[in-house]
């Protein structure tokens, strides 16, 4: 099945000069779905993890499924202020100006095998956080997966860990 058949590509949003890449048409298919988890969960199982850390919010789609072939945990990477009791904080550069995200306390444990998932790799920014506070935090981050990357923009250049997606946009 091809997958890109049911990626919808919404030009200007959420700003001028954006194409968007929404999977809303992918998670609605249920055939489509259920292949984009079957092959994601190929993915991912080398990399044995013990915990899949979902990154805010359509990682959350993401790692939830998996999961569960997985037989692992899911831990939430969130932006700052969305997470209840106390976190640990990793902030990091934008291109104009900075962001935080953010992880429970106890969400990981010492030596924990954790691979970091998302929907999109786009300029690598938000993953190498995750990656870096998921590392502060005593977990060996032994992968990446995105269901889309967007291989113009070189976002895989910046990580430091084995990085994987489904399917890749050579240009927008």
């Amino acid at each position: 099945m091809d997958l890109k058949q049911h990626i919808r590509q919404i030009p200007d949003f959420p700003k001028p000069g954006i194409n968007f890449f929404d999977i809303s048409t992918l998670i609605g298919h249920a055939e489509a779905w259920r292949t984009t988890v079957e092959r994601m969960t190929d993915l991912v199982r080398p990399w044995q993890p013990d915990v899949l850390a979902a990154v805010d919010a359509r990682g959350f789609l993401v790692a939830a499924p998996l999961a569960l072939p997985l037989n692992c945990g899911t831990v939430m990477v969130r932006k700052s202020g969305k997470l209840p009791g106390q976190v640990k904080s990793h902030s990091y550069g934008l291109e104009y100006g900075t962001d935080i995200v953010e992880i429970q306390d106890d969400a990981v444990k010492p030596g924990q095998r954790v691979v970091i998932l998302d929907d999109l790799l786009a300029t690598g920014g938000t993953l190498v956080a995750a990656a870096t506070l998921l590392r502060e935090s005593g977990a060996s981050v032994v992968g990446a997966a995105c269901l889309i990357e967007l291989a113009f923009l070189k976002g895989r250049d910046k990580l430091e860990v084995p990085f994987s997606a489904l399917v890749s946009y050579d240009s927008d």
